[in-house]
């Protein structure tokens, strides 16, 4: 022990002086070289005509972001509806910092540019990035492919997305591009009909139904127009979204508002509105928002600007690499609008790459990691750099919200998105949904309305676990219900379901003019029934025609766009709702008869492996260096192990000895003190005490989850210390059971064992399993089990391997009576086989009937320790019961050191002091006293009470 001691206190101390400076060394070096390249801007305002024939100019204010080293492949870089060259000026960086030039501009009607917006129109704002191309390759920092054509990407989101997608449709000099949560079809985004009578092809992942004379989107829609009136940022998704490996604790709803709305106004934006009623759009915008606006339906000249506005128009003409990147939390441009984009560009022969993340209008812009592959991107297609990023399919999967409130996420890819020109179609899966046919009823004004989602405040809430998951609200008798039966598995639906429903009038009822207007949305209902809409989104129908008499119109409606896994034991839940206050609801009172046209809901399912974030080469080195030092530590201590190696030839065969045990407590407090006692093969040994008395301290000490103060505890004549080889020798339950309550009882068993690694037939599964008795329920789930059963189970894990030492603490709770019993025949049976067990307990009646030794503490001390008869007898005192009960005390009074001789009833009770039990009950005998009980007198429970002074 001394030469222990001695390395311990040489060691010890540079082992730790070696380790801080190694760690140390690597945070410096690797921290060396983290400054950003310098960048350099320069503004400049840029004349555009007004219009394609006018000779009349606007003024668009520009930002161009300089590399280190230049000439350099360029980006153009619009930005969001209602925003500015500001609000993208941070991804700006960034880029210029990857080596690119990057043009940040303000489009017309928006920050300090002049001009009025006319929606990405291909004769105004399309026109006018055509123009900033014309100027970028004017620029000697910009690498050109030839005289008036620049090397050049453009990247953007929402209306800065549409953009990129627009201006390459019309643009060959552009090179890549990356649009980012935007739309494919503005008219399909803001009046979306999400069924149709005919067949959809759903060979992609998000088919959009697009059928015609959709339902308005009423406050996604208001919110653009008020962002154009005044130039506020209300549109944007106002914070990032999260990413999986990222721990930022959660931002909470309160902070995110407060930073949505702190950029909502621009800088050098009017205050208010700049021209009228119209704010800053053009006239036929304004006119075509005010038409839908006051009737909830569209024109064709609304179509038709609307139209206008879409990259829908020249998609069929991109050819250049495009990487589409959408949000999965988007109720504004859902996954339907990319899944048009990709399909109709990739139909053109172009490399198409698609991403859907986290985020998107209601959960939050790219973040860090996601903006870093759209660089890798522009990167590879402009400048030949990195590796091909391909033209697979990438999707964030959002776990359950962790205790900080951020979600758990990770990244699936497939090698391709489904349905494109070269990939098989999507799988899908059928599951059948239960419901009977309903009667559901639109009220008078469509109000009140369901609330599925709050446009514009989604991104506030999105990681808010206790907002975001009760936001939906389906109101009684609007809404038709239709079930799953419980999944038995997980399930990771990808993509937009499909369902047919089957919709007619209530007789004598009348239908409203516009139609049948429903919302139909997909939950996840977990076990309790706690219901979870994924990205909040609903599918609008508007049935027009529906006849008057009940006759049904069968439908198949396109369910939202969605990433969910749907775990075992929950259900998916179809609803189909009359009204949503984000859309223009049917505004005269109807009644509507709704049910399953097919039972069956088609659900995709996209395969894929989880992706894995790409390591720096510097924190490589970092992470081999601290590996390094860890070895360099383990070595130290296995030297320090080996050294203090501690055992006693004497007791290698003896299953326990505690000597002199005290484990004290800051503050004065002593559990247990001077304990010390012996534990020999084929014992059953009982440890009672009351509470307090420190049994289960000695227990955890025992098991090396605590260090004794003073003293020592041998197993097999090994001392015990925390981590112990020899620790592998003991069984044990102490202080309950954890359980992984998803698996059945004999996978958790077969899971534990696993861990040991052990070969499996060493574990004896059955003869634990039937000691358990647990019957069929070991193939349930542990969350249906009682306490009893975890008991059992807990028991049967102790006792997997037959451990030469087996130490249970309160073994029998929570057991019935038969299985007491079964329990104490099973212990009996196990030390019989020369093993040994410890039980702590406080059924004393049971240590009585069970243990052959017994060790009794009292406030952290031993009181008394022996075989249980002993300590029971005490002092000798016998109890007979006969049939003459003053004639056998006669007959004890005469023998020989027998005293205290007394008669209660049909009972003589007497010390026998020394006297074997069987002569006395052989002189009753001989004197013809007819005995019909003999025994000790106390019981264990007295002797215990007697000795704890209770």
């Amino acid at each position: 022990m001394a030469l222990s001691s001695r390395f311990r206190g040489r060691w010890s101390l540079p082992a730790l002086v070696v380790l801080v400076a190694l760690v140390g060394a690597v945070v410096v070096w690797t921290r060396q070289g983290d400054d950003p390249p310098p960048v350099s801007t320069r503004d400049a305002v840029i004349d555009v005509p007004e219009s394609p024939d006018s000779d009349r100019a606007i003024q668009l204010d520009t930002t161009l972001y300089l590399p280190e080293r230049t000439p350099a492949p360029a980006v153009l870089l619009p930005h969001g509806f209602g925003g500015s060259k500001d609000g993208v000026a941070s991804q700006a960086t960034e880029l210029a910092q990857r080596g690119f030039v990057v043009l940040a501009y303000s489009a017309r009607g928006f920050g300090r540019s002049t001009g009025q917006i006319a929606l990405n129109s291909l004769d105004h704002e399309v026109r006018d990035a055509q123009k900033l191309l014309d100027w970028l390759a004017t620029r000697e920092e910009v690498r050109t492919d030839a005289a008036g054509d620049p090397r050049v990407g453009v990247t953007g989101g929402s209306y800065g997305g549409a953009l990129a997608l627009s201006l390459a449709g019309v643009d060959r000099r552009v090179d890549t591009i990356a649009p980012v949560i935007t739309f494919n079809d503005l008219g399909q985004a803001l009046l979306p009909n999400s069924a149709r009578t005919d067949a959809v092809d759903t060979n992609s992942a998000a088919p959009g139904a697009f059928g015609e004379d959709g339902v308005f989107k009423r406050s996604w829609a208001g919110i653009f127009f008020s962002a154009g009136l005044s130039g506020g940022d209300l549109a944007g998704p106002g914070q990032e979204a999260a990413e999986p490996g990222q721990d930022d604790g959660g931002q909470t709803a309160t902070d995110a508002a407060a930073a949505a709305t702190g950029q909502q106004q621009q800088p050098g934006t009017p205050a208010g509105p700049v021209n009228g009623a119209c704010g800053r759009f053009q006239a036929d915008v304004c006119a075509a928002y005010t038409d839908v606006a006051t009737t909830g339906r569209a024109s064709a000249r609304t179509l038709e600007v609307l139209r206008r506005s879409s990259p829908a128009t020249v998609t069929g003409r991109i050819t250049q690499p495009t990487m589409i990147v959408q949000g999965e939390q988007d109720t504004l441009f859902g996954l339907d609008q990319a899944d048009a984009n990709a399909r109709q560009i990739a139909a053109n022969g172009a490399k198409v790459k698609v991403v859907w993340y986290s985020g998107g209008h209601d959960g939050g812009s790219p973040g860090p990691e996601l903006r870093g592959q759209i660089a890798d991107w522009m990167a590879f297609h402009l400048d030949g750099k990195g590796a091909d990023p391909g033209v697979g399919f990438e999707y964030t999967v959002v776990g359950a919200f962790r205790s900080s409130g951020a979600p758990s996420l990770r990244n699936v890819i497939a090698p391709h998105y489904p349905g494109l020109p070269g990939a098989d179609p999507v799988e899908r899966k059928a599951v059948p949904l239960t419901g009977r046919d309903q009667t559901v009823i639109n009220p008078a004004g469509g109000n009140p309305a369901a609330v599925s989602s709050l446009p514009g405040l989604g991104s506030a809430l999105a990681r808010s676990s206790s907002i975001s998951s009760r936001l939906s609200v389906d109101l009684p008798g609007q809404a038709a219900v239709f079930t799953s039966e419980p999944f038995t598995s997980q399930m990771l639906l990808t993509g937009a379901s499909t369902v047919r429903l089957r919709v007619a009038a209530v007789p004598g009822q009348p239908v409203p003019a516009e139609g049948a207007v429903l919302f139909a949305k997909l939950y996840d209902a977990d076990a309790n029934g706690v219901r979870t809409l994924p990205g909040s989104a609903v599918a609008p129908i508007r049935i027009r025609d529906l006849p008057a008499d009940g006759t049904p119109v069968d439908v198949t409606v396109t369910l939202p766009g969605a990433v969910r896994p749907v775990e075992s034991d929950h259900r998916l839940q179809l609803v189909v709702s009359t009204t949503d206050q984000a859309y223009a609801n049917a505004a005269e009172p109807a009644a509507y008869r709704i049910s399953l046209a097919s039972p069956d809901l088609s659900v995709p399912v996209v395969p894929g492996v989880n992706a894995t974030s790409g390591v720096p080469t510097q924190a490589l080195w970092g992470i081999a260096i601290v590996l390094i030092a860890s070895l360099l530590v383990a070595v130290v201590a296995w030297f320090r192990r080996r050294l203090t190696a501690d055992v006693d030839p004497e007791l290698t065969g003896v299953p326990l000895v505690i000597s002199d045990l005290t484990k004290s407590y800051p503050g004065g407090l002593t559990a247990v003190k001077d304990l010390s006692f012996r534990v020999e093969h084929g014992q059953v040994l009982g440890l009672l005490g009351p509470n307090g008395a420190g049994k289960t301290t000695t227990l955890r000490m025992l098991m090396g989850l605590i260090t004794p103060t003073e003293g020592e505890i041998r197993v097999f004549g090994h001392r015990i210390s925390s981590g112990a080889p020899v620790l592998s020798r003991i069984g044990s339950f102490v202080e309950g059971s954890g359980f992984l309550p998803h698996l059945s009882g004999r996978a958790n068993l077969r899971l534990y064992w696993a861990a040991t690694g052990r070969p499996e037939e060493q574990a004896h599964f059955e003869e634990a399993l039937e000691i358990a008795g647990l019957g069929d329920a070991v193939h349930r789930r542990v969350r249906t089990y009682s306490q009893g059963m975890r008991q059992r189970l807990a028991i049967a894990q102790a006792m997997l391997g037959l451990p030469d030492l087996l130490v249970l603490d309160e073994p029998t709770n929570g057991l019935d009576p038969p299985q007491i019993h079964q329990m104490r025949e099973v212990l009996r049976r196990y030390a019989a086989a020369g093993r040994t067990v410890l039980v702590s307990s406080h059924l004393l009646a049971e240590v009585e009937q069970t243990c052959s030794h017994v060790v009794v503490m009292h406030k952290g001390t031993l009181v008394a320790a022996g075989p249980v008869e002993e300590i029971a007898t005490g002092s000798g005192e016998a109890t007979f019961r006969v049939d003459q009960p003053e004639e056998a005390a006669g007959v004890l009074r005469g023998l020989t050191g027998v005293q205290g001789v007394s008669v209660d009833g049909e009972h003589v009770h007497a010390a026998l002091n020394g006297t074997p039990r069987a002569e006395a009950l052989q002189a009753l005998v001989k004197a013809g006293v007819a005995v019909d009980q003999a025994g000790p007198r106390r019981r264990l429970e007295d002797a215990f009470l007697e000795l704890v002074g209770e």
